[in-house]
């Protein structure tokens, strides 16, 4: 029996953060040694697991050659393996496994692991978001939190929240621990997809900076921008955002 698209997506962010887990927890490595095994061995799985599965399908790795066939598929799984390599080989919980897919651009479902919660969350399986408090709270980088983040968060009276990975910070708002992410120091289409695909999922806004929609499977992978909030903040944002562009 074939495994739904959402379960397997959610099976395979699982798996690899237990393997990403058992990996850091032998002691055979640390420091960059540790990210550079822990993001080989995760997409050593998540590659082998896709192509099993999903033959038919596109796919797009951070650490795998890119292949240009993908480019003419409608189906296109876009996975980071470890989102957070500083984090996950600081032995930090902030970090991510990212299990996307985007069809004809459009980031429509994702799964992200939190193996440092023992948590996965899924846009096929949307949960409750506790509401905003009166003081929202920006997520930004912990080690170069961009000028227009911190401009916006300073125009709105928010609080800025340091966290790590992308797909942390994005799980974050779905979490009830911060309410907008807006990232502008460039990322490339794996860091963004499967968050994206959860937060849309959730009922979430996603979009970039500027408001246009986001589009993945494209030649070029970069991403220069990232807006993802609450419906209800996000015209407020986008706006405040224009002073700093």
């Amino acid at each position: 029996m074939t495994m739904a698209d959402g379960d397997l997506a959610a099976h395979l962010a699982h798996v690899a953060g237990k393997i990403l887990l058992e990996v850091r927890e032998s002691g055979m490595f640390e420091g960059k040694s540790l990210g550079k095994a822990g993001d080989q061995t995760a997409n050593q799985f998540l590659v082998h697991a896709l192509r099993q599965q999903r033959a038919e399908d596109g796919l797009l790795s951070e650490e795998e050659k890119d292949n240009a066939e993908r480019l003419s598929k409608e189906r296109v799984w876009i996975v980071d393996p470890v989102d957070g390599t500083r984090e996950y080989g600081e032995a930090r919980a902030d970090w991510a496994v990212h299990v996307g897919m985007a069809v004809n651009g459009a980031p429509v479902l994702g799964a992200v692991a939190l193996p440092g919660a023992g948590e996965v969350l899924r846009s096929d399986q949307p949960g409750e978001i506790p509401p905003a408090p009166e003081k929202l709270r920006m997520v930004v980088s912990r080690t170069r939190p961009a000028k227009e983040a911190t401009g916006v968060c300073e125009a709105i009276g928010g609080e800025l929240v340091p966290m790590g990975s992308a797909g942390a910070k994005a799980m974050a708002i779905l979490r009830g621990e911060a309410d907008i992410y807006l990232h502008s120091g460039g990322q490339y289409e794996w860091d963004s997809c499967a968050p994206a695909a959860v937060a849309l999922g959730w009922g979430l806004h996603a979009s970039r900076i500027d408001g246009s929609p986001l589009v993945y499977n494209q030649q070029d992978v970069y991403m220069p921008d990232l807006l993802i909030c609450r419906k209800e903040h996000a015209e407020m944002v986008l706006e405040k955002v224009k002073a700093f562009l």
